[in-house]
């Protein structure tokens, strides 16, 4: 071959070598994009609990990470799915198709949530939830495409279900949300009981948002039982307690058990109504210097108010994933869900959680009883804690939720 040619096949080799090594530091340096969608109640009995807060965390998360890792885009969604599954089922059908988003997250309300995990497993994204508690969802019903953070109806149930039977408090009538979260509180709590030597002596169920409550608790206070479990949320929690205080429930002997109540509930009722509840918690914003300092940042971006363990746990969900992504350098689910349960998760709100073959997040869980207002040192200063439960105790063990994903 003349020289001449040679020297052209070598140019041609080199300039398509620098192309293609060019090409390539492009993709690398092109940035990891990934869409998140925080789905809840934006308006209604949930979203002091949720709401805009679990939208702020989520961007406080993208932010944080961001700040460490600029080569990532990370956008956030949020929709108000009004607390009815096919709203909820809807939007993120949506989400996955038109804006290809990756993750689900919150989800308050086990109904939406459990339609939120069917699509989810279906077209192969992730749900990080947070905010609804049905056990269910790592129970028989569990999916590798769903995390679930924060809190569940067993934990509650372990937590102040069974505080209240040791205390004296062994027969229970139940006003219960008639959805499945509820419900599945009401059976959770019930087994806690009656493992405890306990009785139920019976239940009655209500509407979602209802106002009036003055029936049920007529019924209530007529089993006689020694207390009256509140097996619901929000708003429908805080007006049951606010009628039971105007009904003369704790004057006839009775003691009411918030069974879900939130810093957010505190907050309405005010003190004066609400000292003395016992309630369990997975986070509270003054229990130690990284909790306090995450949570005065929150605030300062959401009008003052301090998180909830739910928009909490969003953000710690939230972060866990991202530096799964970050570890596997992909946004398949199943590597990044497999990476998520090798690395246990480690920050400032939760502490050391660990993300288990059903999906279940066991984390601490904390009993605590609502100050008097003479003990409160300033705002938002609501809680005394009585104990901590230790993460392997909180939850439900892990053979004992018949989840498929378990081997047996």
């Amino acid at each position: 071959m003349p020289t001449s040619t040679l020297r052209r096949t070598s140019r041609a080799l080199a300039l398509a070598a620098a192309s293609l090594l060019a090409l390539a530091q492009a993709q690398a340096a092109s940035p990891i994009r990934l869409t998140l969608g925080v789905l809840n109640d934006r308006a209604g009995p949930y979203s002091d609990l949720a709401g805009e807060g679990s939208v702020v965390a989520a961007e406080m998360a993208a932010a944080d990470f961001k700040a460490q890792n600029p080569d990532f885009d990370i956008r956030v969604l949020s929709a108000d799915h009004q607390n009815k599954p096919d709203v909820g089922a809807g939007i993120v059908r949506q989400w996955i198709d038109r804006d290809d988003v990756d993750v689900v997250l919150d989800v308050p309300f086990s109904s939406v949530a459990l339609a939120v995990h069917q699509i989810v497993r279906e077209k192969n994204r992730l749900m990080i939830n947070s905010g609804a508690g049905a056990s269910e969802i790592t129970g028989a019903l569990c999916s590798p495409n769903t995390i679930h953070w924060t809190y569940d109806t067993w934990a509650l149930a372990n937590g102040t279900g069974g505080a209240m039977v040791r205390s004296g408090g062994d027969t229970w009538f139940f006003i219960t949300a008639d959805y499945a979260f509820g419900k599945a509180l009401e059976r959770d709590v019930s087994e806690v009981v009656e493992r405890n030597g306990g009785k139920v002596l019976g239940s009655v169920r209500h509407p979602v948002a209802a106002t009036d409550y003055s029936s049920f608790l007529i019924q209530a206070q007529g089993s006689r039982a020694k207390v009256i479990g509140l097996a619901n949320a929000g708003s429908d929690t805080i007006n049951t307690i606010k009628q039971g205080a105007e009904f003369g429930v704790a004057e006839g002997g009775q003691r009411l058990a918030g069974l879900l109540v939130f810093l957010s509930d505190v907050h309405s009722l005010g003190l004066k109504v609400a000292q003395g509840l016992v309630l369990t918690e997975a986070f509270y914003w003054d229990l130690n210097d990284g909790t306090r300092a995450w949570s005065r940042r929150f605030a300062e971006r959401h009008k003052g108010r301090m998180p909830t363990m739910v928009q909490a746990g969003v953000y710690a969900g939230m972060m866990h994933y991202l530096k799964a992504v970050k570890a596997t350098a992909s946004k398949d689910p199943a590597k990044v869900t497999a990476e998520m349960r090798r690395v246990p998760a480690e920050d400032p709100l939760f502490g050391r959680s660990e993300v288990r073959a059903d999906g279940r997040v066991t984390h601490p869980m904390y009993l605590f009883e609502v100050k008097k207002p003479s003990e409160s040192k300033g705002p938002w200063d609501y809680y005394r804690l009585v104990s901590t439960i230790p993460a392997d105790q909180a939850f439900r063990p892990l053979q004992a939720g018949n989840c498929p994903l378990v081997t047996k």
